[in-house]
C-alpha cells in the first residue's frame, strides 16, 4: 500500500489500510487516519493531522508554514477532518502563534483544483471549494458553505452556515448564514434558497426565513431596531435565530452592501 518511491520520515503515524502513491513525502509530525489515500506527488509536512478516509490528489501540499511575516517558527498545526476530497494543487497552511495556532478543515469537505486555505482559518464540515478559491488568514467558514470558482475572501471575514458565494466574487465583509453574495466587491443579493431546499428545508420554512430577511434588510427604521424586531417576531425559527446570533456575535457591524434582487420584489 506504500509505493517504494515514497519518503516517510521517522515519527510519522500511518493508520491502517492507508495507500501512499509514488513520490509522496510525509514529515515526522504527520498523522494519517485509517483508510486515507494519497495519489502521487503529495507533500504532507508540519504538525499535520489528516482524518480517516480522506483522499489527496497529486501536487497538493498540506501543513507547510503559514505565509505570514509574523510567524516565528512555532509548532503550529493543521487539522483536516475525515472523508475529505482534496484535489490537485491544493495548499493548506498551519496556524500562527498569534491566533488559534491551528488551521482546521472539517469533515466531508471538497477542495477542488488550486484551492488555498491560509493560516488560522476555521472551516466547517461539508464545505465545497470550487477551483482556485482562496481564503486569507483567520477566516471562519460555517458548515455547508459553497464557494464558486475563483472566489477570494479577505482576512478575518466570517462566512455563515449554508452561504453561497458566486464565482469570481471578492468577499471583504461578513456574510450571514444562508446568504448569497456576488460581485468583484461582493454584495449580499439574497438567500441561498436552492441550498436550503437541497438540505431538506420545507417551503414554509424557507418563506419564513425570506420574510425575516426582508424585514431585517429592507424594513423601516435603523438596523439595530429592525434586528430587535425580527428577533421578537421570528427568533423562534432555528435558521433565523442563527442569522441573528451571527450578526450579534460580530466584532464589527455588517458592512457588506445589500442589493435587492428580483426574487425579493414579492416579499
Amino acid at each position: 500500500m506504500i509505493d517504494a518511491s515514497a519518503r516517510i520520515e521517522a515519527g510519522a503515524v500511518i493508520g491502517q489500510n492507508v495507500s501512499i502513491g509514488p513520490y509522496c513525502t510525509i514529515g515526522p509530525h504527520v498523522s494519517l487516519g485509517d483508510g486515507c489515500r494519497l495519489h502521487a506527488h503529495v507533500n504532507l509536512t508540519g504538525h499535520t493531522t489528516i482524518g480517516a478516509r480522506t483522499v489527496i490528489h497529486p501536487f497538493a501540499s498540506l501543513g507547510s508554514p503559514p505565509q505570514s511575516v509574523k510567524y516565528r517558527g512555532g509548532p503550529t498545526r493543521l487539522v483536516v477532518g475525515a472523508d475529505c476530497d482534496i484535489r490537485e494543487g491544493v495548499t493548506l497552511n498551519t496556524g500562527t502563534e498569534d491566533d488559534r495556532g491551528v488551521t482546521q478543515v472539517g469533515d466531508r469537505c471538497f477542495l477542488m483544483v488550486g484551492a488555498h486555505v491560509a493560516h488560522d482559518c476555521l472551516v466547517g464540515s461539508s464545505v465545497t471549494f470550487a477551483n482556485n478559491v482562496v481564503l486569507g488568514g483567520h477566516v471562519t467558514v460555517g458548515d455547508s458553505v459553497m464557494f464558486g470558482g475563483g472566489v477570494a475572501v479577505r482576512q478575518f471575514v466570517r462566512i455563515g452556515e449554508g452561504a453561497m458565494i458566486v464565482g469570481l466574487s471578492g468577499v471583504r465583509a461578513d456574510l450571514i448564514p444562508w446568504g448569497m453574495a456576488h460581485g468583484p466587491l461582493a454584495h449580499l443579493i439574497g438567500l441561498n434558497v436552492v441550498g436550503m431546499r437541497r438540505s431538506g428545508v420545507s417551503k414554509a420554512e424557507i418563506l419564513l426565513v425570506r420574510r425575516a430577511y426582508a424585514a431585517l434588510f429592507f424594513g423601516e427604521g435603523e438596523f439595530r431596531g429592525r434586528l430587535d424586531q425580527v428577533e421578537r417576531e421570528y427568533g423562534g425559527d432555528a435558521r433565523v435565530r442563527k442569522i441573528i446570533d451571527f450578526i450579534r456575535a460580530g466584532k464589527r457591524p455588517l458592512t457588506m452592501a445589500i442589493r435587492r434582487g428580483d426574487s425579493d420584489e414579492d416579499l
